[in-house]
């Protein structure tokens, strides 16, 4: 498998990496098929993220994930910071394997999430009409090997994977899943 220089470096040295005291919103994610798990800690200034702090257990490439998408955040406004998208992090580390462009969608998420954490709190008009939209056709993919999908759909085409849609939250999940890695919602298994 072979790395951008720049995975190496976030990986070697990860940015950022750590715990914020009384955060302002917190978005932990994870991927059951791989093991990977990621927490992302915001501070909010203003409407503007001030500081990302992450904790990664997982490969190389999502503790690199973490790092970069902590530096992307940092010092953009809320809704700048739920337009970083998964490819926009793949883009910003030269690139990542197939096999490992997973890593990518977890640290948007998990961003996102942090954000959606930090939203839900403030309940405010104007800071709930960030929350992010839903994907457009185009931009849905396999949550597993980044494979293009059409909606949600039974299998992915590219990696075989079985997928069914969370009653919770509408994100795909394996039908192994007890819970959603999205949501944390129970599931029932067929």
């Amino acid at each position: 498998m072979i790395y951008s220089e720049k995975v190496m470096e976030h990986f070697e040295n990860p940015r950022n990496v750590g715990v914020i005291e009384n955060p302002d919103g917190i978005g932990e994610i994870g991927n059951p098929v791989c093991g990977d798990m990621m927490t992302f800690y915001i501070k909010v200034n203003e409407n503007r993220i001030d500081d990302v702090k992450f904790k990664t257990f997982g490969c190389g490439a999502a503790i690199a994930v973490s790092s970069i998408v902590s530096e992307m955040a940092i010092g953009k406004t809320i809704e700048d910071a739920l337009k970083i998208s998964n490819k926009d992090v793949a883009k910003e580390l030269g690139g990542l394997p197939k096999n490992k462009m997973h890593c990518s969608n977890l640290g948007a998420d998990a961003l996102h999430k942090a954000i959606q954490n930090y939203l839900d709190k403030e309940k405010t008009p104007e800071k709930a009409a960030a929350e992010p939209s839903a994907k457009k056709k185009d931009e849905i993919s396999c949550p597993f090997c980044e494979g293009p999908m059409e909606g949600l759909e039974s299998f992915c085409k590219q990696c075989h994977t079985e997928l069914k849609e969370c009653p919770e939250c509408g994100d795909p999940v394996t039908t192994k899943n007890e819970t959603c890695p999205h949501c944390k919602a129970p599931l029932k298994n067929k």
